[in-house]
């Protein structure tokens, strides 16, 4: 299945980041257009952004991280993970999970 698709793990704990907010953003010509945001499940997870055109392009997502942690009451540095990516080809999946953790974070490629 093509789309977007997300997962934020917790390293430190070692559990998923659950209630995250996630804003999924395409690069036009006037710049980022939001193409919507949701939160994480109980799983960490975003299984598919609700995309009424997927095109190929620039597209960035931004993890609001900040309320996490202070629901977790854990100090924290990033307020924010933002990701950018190209997609390539509409036929494939783009999975972008995200480690995180109170002073650094990690992403990659997914399957």
């Amino acid at each position: 299945m093509a789309g977007i698709s997300t997962h934020i793990l917790n390293a430190a704990l070692g559990k998923p980041a659950v209630g995250v907010s996630v804003e999924l953003l395409k690069e036009t010509s006037q710049g980022y257009i939001s193409m919507g945001t949701q939160l994480t499940d109980v799983d960490g997870r975003i299984k598919a952004f609700n995309l009424d055109s997927f095109t190929t392009g620039n597209y960035q997502l931004i993890f609001n991280i900040a309320d996490y942690f202070q629901f977790l009451e854990i100090e924290s540095f990033y307020p924010k993970v933002c990701i950018d990516f190209t997609v390539s080809d509409i036929h494939q999946h783009y999975h972008v999970p995200l480690l995180i953790s109170p002073f650094s974070y990690s992403t990659y490629r997914g399957s």
